[in-house]
């Protein structure tokens, strides 16, 4: 098969959702629903020995949440699907963003109780600056909840792209008598049950309406009036202004119950795009469309996860494949280093469960082990000198310092705080003149999930104590006497990141702009790709 015919197969997406939405639980059942497992992990019930195939990680199995992105694979109908399931905490927002880059389309689940929450409302902000095809899932449809039509105007309102249902819920809560297919003019008749599979649902062609009427009553009489009123009201779907991110297809159901999740999988197969052209810059500080078709093989690094394998120590790291194909034992080259790169134990993921790579081609996202010169951003490519964009790292607003509760154990510290530090966990500086390491994080929860960690994985206790500092804001200039004289001043406020990159750190609002005015040669950038360079400034 050639290569724009594997690459056509290839379907890469993330799950993205405020956090208790459903979708780590939707995320099990579409495994559930391709054969890729077959028994799905209670999310809810986390006292007994099951839990989230997506959550790994101990404290996830914990605390009922994802703090970190996972990776998985599946085939469904001659596709191969790459599914990232998202962090939907806001406080580890950064690893969702990131995610973001790696993958052609979105789908969003939203609470039919809630809407559209304010973590959703970020994530939809993410997709629309990248252009990303979003297909919707309202979940929970066996709860009370809203008033469907009103949850349709949300979120159109919230996307700025027209809604288009390709599915319509009949009752909802205790009344939840199942969904319309509105294309293939049938109604799946609701059924409780976790274990379940869509084939055992009841379907009824709507040309029995009458006997619908019969059993749903009213509910099935504002359904159908809803129905018509869509039909007049709403657009119909079209596939190329969903594919340019205008027009979103939305389904209802209620994944805890596997219901609904069979017509989202069929979707994502049938209608999510296939592997996209992505921009590369050039020497010349030009870009070029990198297509993935292309002879060459070529990937981004978008993730850096360590201790999966928590006996091994490891390190993986997570490649979106760009171009061309891999195969096993492929010389590859480190762009940003020029270094020689032979990966040694390629897997594709079903979450911590890995297979040995055969072939990948774009859209695939491979893992391999590092041990070091391999970071965020990385772009590894058989030779060919490419560098892909987009790789976001957001100033830090929260910082502390870290204390060690037994001094013995600092270069465990210093192990475990330079690799959370280059998988995106936490961003670590290093102050320029002396003092305690310093950790920023964009919320709360990422300190605890540090703290935990570093006790779990490397068995060091820390203390994490109050700071002064209440932002950062990476530093150029073009000018090196100018330079000097900064660094000059400021060396009690730098520090380095864990790609060695300058940074300020701020003790006040004030204290920026006075720095700003001070010194009007520096450039203070409140966002920075993987390499150094700026992709906003303030």
């Amino acid at each position: 098969m050639s290569l724009a015919q594997e690459t056509r197969k290839r379907r890469t997406f993330a799950i993205i959702s405020h956090p208790d939405a459903g979708k780590t639980t939707l995320t099990e059942k579409l495994l559930l629903f391709s054969g890729a497992i077959h028994i799905a992990g209670s999310v809810k019930a986390r006292k007994a020995s099951r839990h989230a195939t997506s959550d790994w990680m101990e404290i996830e199995k914990q605390r009922g949440i994802s703090v970190a992105s996972s990776v998985m694979q599946m085939l469904y109908r001659d596709h191969v699907i790459n599914l990232l399931d998202t962090p939907g905490h806001k406080d580890f927002s950064e690893d969702t963003y990131r995610v973001l880059t790696a993958v052609d389309s979105a789908l969003m689940v939203i609470d039919a109780a809630n809407g559209v929450e304010a973590q959703t409302k970020r994530l939809i902000e993410v997709c629309r600056q990248r252009d990303t095809p979003i297909i919707t899932f309202v979940n929970k449809m066996d709860r009370e909840g809203r008033d469907p039509i009103s949850l349709l105007d949300e979120i159109e309102a919230e996307l700025g792209m027209p809604c288009v249902p390709m599915t319509w819920p009949v009752g909802q809560g205790k009344a939840f008598g199942g969904i319309v297919n509105l294309r293939q003019r049938n109604m799946r008749l609701f059924a409780a049950g976790a274990d379940k599979r869509s084939d055992d649902d009841e379907i009824v062609p709507l040309e029995r309406r009458d006997e619908l009427h019969a059993r749903f009553g009213h509910d099935w009489e504002l359904a159908e009036g809803n129905m018509e009123l869509l039909a007049e009201a709403a657009p119909a779907f079209d596939l190329e202004a969903f594919l340019a991110a205008k027009q979103t297809p939305v389904f209802f159901g209620s994944a805890v119950n596997n219901f609904g999740v069979q017509e989202v999988l069929d979707a994502l197969a049938d209608l999510a795009p296939s592997p996209r052209p992505r921009l590369s810059t050039r020497k010349d500080g030009g870009t070029v469309e990198i297509a993935p078709e292309r002879e060459g093989f070529s990937g981004v690094v978008f993730k850096v996860q360590a201790n999966m394998d928590p006996s091994h120590r490891d390190r993986i790291a997570f490649l979106r494949v760009c171009s061309g194909k891999y195969t096993p034992g492929m010389k590859l080259k480190v762009q940003r280093s020029g270094k020689e790169l032979r990966p040694t134990s390629v897997v594709t993921f079903l979450s911590q469960r890995r297979e040995a790579v055969e072939e990948a081609y774009a859209g695939d996202i491979i893992g391999f082990t590092t041990h070091g010169g391999v970071q965020l951003g990385d772009t590894i490519t058989e030779g060919e000198s490419l560098q892909y964009t987009g790789l976001p790292f957001f100033a830090p607003e929260l910082f502390q310092t870290v204390e060690l509760a037994n001094p013995m154990k600092s270069k465990q510290l210093q192990a475990g705080l330079m690799q959370l530090g280059e998988e995106g966990a936490i961003q670590v500086f290093r102050p320029e003149v002396g003092g305690s390491m310093l950790l920023g994080a964009v919320g709360q929860l990422q300190f605890e999930v540090v703290q935990h960690r570093l006790k779990a994985e490397y068995g060091v206790d820390i203390r994490l104590m109050p700071c002064r500092f209440v932002g950062a804001r990476w530093v150029t200039c073009d000018d090196e006497a100018a330079m000097r004289k900064f660094t000059a001043e400021a060396a009690s406020k730098l520090a380095l990141d864990a790609a060695d990159t300058l940074a300020y750190m701020m003790t006040s609002p004030y204290d920026l702009r006075l720095t700003q005015e001070r010194h009007p040669k520096v450039v203070f950038h409140p966002l920075r790709e993987h390499s150094g360079l700026a992709l906003q400034t303030s």
